[in-house]
């Protein structure tokens, strides 16, 4: 089961992720990506489009 990491050193605040998944990520008060816990795993497609669209690249596809 494959998973994802964010790495909100590297985070800019773009939002693109909570835009395309937001089941999966949220953004705090400063903008930074924050991981949603406890939910479903979203469609892992949509999962990988988040992490392609990410301008930063804070994020990453964990796993197989």
């Amino acid at each position: 089961m494959s998973g994802v990491t964010a790495d909100r050193d590297v985070c800019v605040g773009a939002g693109m992720c909570v835009l395309t998944a937001p089941e999966l990520f949220d953004q705090d008060d400063e903008g930074l990506v924050v991981l949603i816990d406890g939910k479903p795993d979203p469609d892992p497609a949509l999962t990988q489009r988040a992490v392609l669209l990410c301008p930063s690249g804070a994020l990453r596809v964990t796993g197989s």
